[in-house]
């Protein structure tokens, strides 16, 4: 509870708890406003402005921020009633406990679930699993490795400051690799704040569904997750197939009618509730979940979207706990603040992957053997990373009888002979159960494929990953033994009526049986695969950099050439050519102007074709894969291309990519050649620093260096200042945002070749006497510098798809320019809102149309 006594101490109580204060009052939030606008505390106006902010948390920041003009009277009238509805609550919830003690059947229906969900969970869902060969999980399930902290959902949650104020690190040392098990998931680090919303990324085949069947195990074993009465787990393929009004209520008992008895009491006890939704980025509405009309009682009866985007905002059943998977591509759908931590799953380690082929292959040393194979292949070894990919691996080494002749580069290599293993074995099954196979038999095979091909391309396009059995693209698939092996198939009971429903084993194989089709047949790239030289017209969600590079494995020469041989499909001359021009073409158009590359570059790696990056001739060779948190196949992919082109590399943007000092020295070759390097929103350890400074010692082309909030401070400055010494190269340095105060900066002031150092937002304290040198800049007192900085700005906005130019908004436009009265920051925001505008004209996506208005309507503000 808030207390306060004497002159201001009201609104000062106010602006010391306000964190909690959130926390505390986002259940109650509207009564209490209902209760000060009685009072005449707050006027109507005052309550209109309050409610048209989306969440009850956004609700309380705002009553917060009234407040806090209102003065002193107000502000303990507030605090006045809050601790007079507390004690109501108190007394309420007194009454309550009283009445509900958990009955008998209240306890005999919770051990009933745990042992349900023991029952659905005890088994491994394997890819490729025989009829009747059943895996148990506790045999074959391998520990993930989670982390906590995610940079870009963390970037969108704060709405980092550029002006003002010190912007926050994206990556902080006590808590960004801070390493937790599934039973830790709601263990606040400080233990503070409850922790009620977690979101679970990671890329596809990372893990994400194996942890949500791991936690469901626990729970049906008592082994993990006292705090909670009952576990919910829903996935988002299941709930696609709902296309009508429904209930929060309907949806849990779905597959939990045991739970009918009692779901009331269950769903009034919320706090003792969690609830597990799956593979958001797979959900058919998960752009429109920012939602400005709520669903607040379990029983209510609403659109499928508008109760999913209730429960995640915490709008409905407040006090449960939700878990929330997705791959990183769909988390800036996910609306603001209605997360409390951020969980990033990087797979296994070294040690897991050998746990995995014991587990697999049940023999010591067969596992031995196979994984001294896969050691010898760097691809295969990144790849087993990956679970998903680690149990592709592992699969092709078991059907495979001579993996020598075509050892995989590539993920697509590995999904092709993948493809190819699961073929041969599908038919010496028929010909041991039978006759030996006649002729037409691997057209039969192809014909199966390319019909599983088509119904993986229609729906990834329609962004769906459950096909019902009345589809005629499944239909077409009927009596086909072949299609068991790729396709899971599920009961979908509605009232009345009951169908069978089927998808994939896993997204990425309908990614890889997508491009299979889109390369071997006729049909034309799609449009969202066309890129234009206008980036507005792209936008990269994510959605299908997966299936492109796929696609562009498939159209190498020896994919197609293997695919031809083994499965007879093929695809024409002129199709691989045209492929690999506008891939060509397009790296070109990106290396000049600077935009974001990464999927390109792992497109260009699923080649292997060096010709190709010799037709690649940019007139600057910039790299930029910013804000992404970078994997080894990822760096793979950038060193790939950089050791095949020749000369300086004009510039090299790692903002805000979580590198490591181990890939900071992998790419050290890399980052001579550099004339320009960004390394800013990453954590730079002393180890770091010093490969940074063996940079600088040694390269004869570095003149721009950013290392801006990457908790950068004193000591390491000396470690860098001391190499830009050695060699006088360096001519600018951003370092803002980080712990460097005065003694630090002082060891760069006699650098002849500094002409610009960056040093706002750092420990400074004698900031008159630094800004006396001119190179040196602490404050917002230098108008060309900023006017630069703008120009910079609008350049990287001009070369971003409109999902990245939200992210870069989110940096530039919450900000008040009052004290900022300049010229430069007036033409700035002039320039920037024409821009945005025009996107908004151009912008065929009603959710990200959505986002660039609001932020218009901002910019026309300044």
């Amino acid at each position: 509870m808030v207390e306060a006594d004497g002159c201001n101490s009201s609104l000062t109580a106010i602006r010391l708890s306000r964190v909690s204060l959130v926390d505390d009052l986002e259940g109650r939030i509207d009564s209490l406003l209902e209760i000060m606008v009685s009072q005449e505390v707050f006027t109507r106006d005052d309550r209109e402005e309050v409610l048209c902010r989306l969440g009850p948390r956004a609700r309380v920041r705002k009553v917060l921020d009234i407040l806090g003009c209102k003065g002193e009277e107000a502000a303990r009238i507030f605090l006045s009633v809050i601790r007079h509805h507390q004690q109501e609550s108190e007394v309420h919830i007194k009454e309550g406990n009283a009445h509900q003690a958990p009955s008998v059947d209240y306890n005999n229906v919770k051990q009933k679930h745990r042992d349900i969900l023991r029952r659905r969970s005890e088994s491994m869902l394997s890819c490729n699993s025989r009829h009747g060969e059943k895996l148990l999980f506790s045999e074959h399930y391998v520990n993930l490795l989670l982390v906590e902290g995610h940079q870009g959902l963390e970037l969108k949650r704060h709405e980092v400051l550029t002006f003002g104020q010190r912007r926050l690190s994206l990556q902080q040392n006590s808590a960004a690799h801070r390493k937790i098990t599934p039973a830790q998931l709601f263990s606040g680090p400080s233990g503070k704040h409850p922790v009620r919303k977690v979101l679970v990324t990671g890329v596809a085949g990372i893990g994400k569904t194996i942890l949500v069947q791991k936690m469901l195990f626990d729970f049906g074993r008592n082994r993990g997750h006292p705090a909670f009465d009952f576990v919910i787990h829903m996935s988002f393929r299941d709930l696609n197939l709902i296309d009508k009004p429904t209930s929060f209520q309907q949806l849990v008992l779905r597959k939990n009618r045991h739970l009918a008895k009692e779901l009331d009491h269950i769903l009034a006890n919320d706090k003792k509730l969690l609830i597990i939704l799956d593979g958001f980025d797979e959900f058919r509405h998960y752009r429109s979940c920012d939602l400005d009309v709520f669903v607040t009682e379990p029983d209510e009866d609403a659109e499928l979207v508008e109760v999913i985007g209730s429960l995640m905002l915490g709008e409905l059943l407040p006090n449960a706990s939700v878990v929330l998977t997705s791959r990183p591509a769909a988390i800036n759908h996910i609306p603001v603040g209605c997360v409390d931590r951020f969980v990033l799953i990087t797979g296994f380690s070294l040690d897991e992957v050998q746990d995995f082929f014991l587990r697999y292959f049940q023999d010591s040393g067969l596992a031995g053997r196979m994984f001294a194979v896969v050691s010898s292949n760097e691809l295969m070894l990144t790849l087993c990373y990956i679970p998903a990919f680690c149990h592709i691996v592992c699969c092709i080494l078991k059907e495979s009888t001579n993996l020598g002749k075509d050892v995989p580069k590539t993920m697509t290599d590995i999904y092709v002979q993948y493809l190819v293993a699961l073929l041969r074995s599908h038919t010496q099954a028929r010909a041991g159960a039978g006759p030996a196979p006649g002729p037409g038999a691997a057209g039969q095979l192809s014909d199966t494929v390319l019909k599983l091909g088509r119904l993986a391309f229609q729906k990834l396009m329609e962004h769906q990953t459950l096909f019902y059995s009345s589809d005629p693209d499944v239909a077409a698939l009927e009596g086909c033994g072949l299609v068991s092996t790729f396709l899971d198939k599920t009961v979908a009971q509605e009232p009345g009526c009951t169908e069978d429903v089927y998808s994939f084993a896993h997204l990425t194989v309908q990614e890889f049986f997508a491009a299979l089709y889109c390369a071997v047949t006729d049909h034309p790239l799609p449009d969202a695969l066309k890129h234009t030289e206008s980036p507005e017209k792209h936008t990269s969600s994510g959605h299908l950099d997966l299936f492109n590079r796929f696609l562009s494995g498939i159209l190498s020469e020896r994919n197609i050439g293997l695919l031809s041989r083994q499965v007879g499909l093929c695809c024409s001359r002129d199709k691989v050519d045209a492929y690999v021009q506008k891939i060509s073409r397009e790296l070109t158009m990106l290396c000049d102007n600077g935009a974001h590359i990464l999927n390109h570059l792992h497109c260009l790696f699923e080649q292997q074709n060096p010709s190709l990056v010799d037709a690649v001739q940019p007139a600057m060779l910039r790299i930029n894969v910013s804000d992404e948190t970078l994997a080894q196949m990822d760096y793979n992919a950038i060193k790939y291309f950089l050791n095949l082109s020749m000369g300086k590399i004009s510039e090299l943007d790692l903002t805000g990519t979580g590198i490591s000092c181990e890939a900071l020295s992998d790419l050290q070759p890399l980052l001579l050649r550099c004339e320009r390097l960004w390394l800013g929103e990453n954590n730079l350890t002393m180890d770091s620093v010093q490969v940074v400074a063996d940079v600088l010692r040694e390269s004869e082309n570095l003149t721009q260096l950013g290392i801006g909030w990457s908790n950068v401070g004193d000591d390491e400055l000396l470690v860098m200042s001391t190499a830009i010494r050695m060699k006088n190269k360096l001519e600018d340095l951003w370092m803002e945002g980080n712990h460097v105060t005065n003694k630090g900066l002082q060891s760069l002031k006699d650098l002849i070749s500094l002409k610009k150092v960056v040093a706002i937002w750092n420990n400074l304290t004698d900031t008159e006497s630094l800004c006396t040198q001119q190179n040196i800049t602490v404050s917002f007192t230098d108008s060309d510098m900023w006017g630069d900085w703008g120009t910079w700005v609008l350049k990287r906005c001009e070369v971003s798809s409109n999902e990245k130019l939200v992210k870069v908004l989110h940096k530039v436009c919450n900000v008040s320019v009052h004290c900022l009265e300049t010229q430069w920051a007036v033409s700035f925001y002039k320039e920037l809102s024409k821009l945005v505008k025009h996107r908004i004209e151009l912008c065929t996506e009603d959710d990200i149309c959505r986002k660039l208005q609001w932020f218009e309507s901002i910019l026309n503000l300044k």
